[in-house]
């Protein structure tokens, strides 16, 4: 009993932590004035790229929360991919953290009153802020989807048709953030955004289920311990 209350504890932690990294969805729109050429010498105000700020930092948290609450289970199957999934929700933590640095700094010229003579870095960060995107929230989801989805659906912990979302979205994403970066999209076309449907369908469902079912019973008592094993 004991053993089933902590594996629930930790399915219900996961769940509501992965619904939560969906608060940053709004910034679409709050970070729509910051994109203008001119933003540190217009009268855009600054509370919307603030609160858009604040929202990307909470999904940084609980993006680290959601690996940290399901790595006692899943290293259960595999330690080195578990392991991996903290490593890498860290990674990407810390990019969405430094793409809010440069935004941040955007507006602190704007407020400062810094003038004509700010455009051209102002326009460098908003840009650095972009590129940055694509690393933190486009390349690294993918990536811990992938690795995610491979232990869900080796370990049976959740069905299997969920697991295999996430292995065939973390691609389809991986697809676009490239195609974006080499130009042959832009980074806010439509196909870019349908290129992370999948990834946020499986993030999105996945939190859904682990809150309102948990891991499967029958999968917790067939995962024991297995050793550290090599990535490759």
């Amino acid at each position: 009993m004991k053993a089933y209350n902590s594996n629930r504890k930790a399915s219900l932690t996961a769940g509501i932590l992965y619904l939560l990294t969906f608060v940053s969805v709004p910034t679409l729109a709050l970070y729509g004035s910051i994109h203008d050429a001119n933003y540190v010498v217009s009268s855009f105000p600054d509370t919307p790229v603030l609160i858009g700020g604040i929202l990307e930092i909470v999904v940084g948290l609980t993006g680290i929360g959601t690996a940290l609450a399901l790595y006692p289970v899943l290293k259960k199957q595999n330690e080195g991919l578990a392991l991996s999934l903290v490593g890498f929700r860290v990674l990407e933590a810390a990019t969405i953290f430094v793409g809010v640095m440069f935004l941040l700094t955007v507006v602190a010229l704007h407020q400062s009153g810094a003038g004509a003579g700010a455009l051209d870095i102002s326009r460098t960060l908003v840009t650095m802020y972009d590129r940055m995107f694509l690393i933190g929230q486009s390349f690294m989801p993918a990536i811990n989807d992938v690795v995610l989805g491979i232990l869900l659906y080796k370990s049976r912990l959740v069905p299997r048709g969920l697991s295999m979302i996430g292995i065939i979205g973390g691609p389809v994403l991986l697809a676009g953030t490239f195609s974006a970066m080499f130009g042959l999209i832009g980074q806010r076309d439509p196909l870019a955004g349908l290129s992370a449907v999948l990834v946020a369908g499986f993030e999105l469902s996945l939190g859904i289920y682990l809150i309102r079912k948990g891991f499967k019973p029958s999968a917790i008592a067939n995962v024991g311990p297995q050793p550290l094993k090599p990535l490759r």
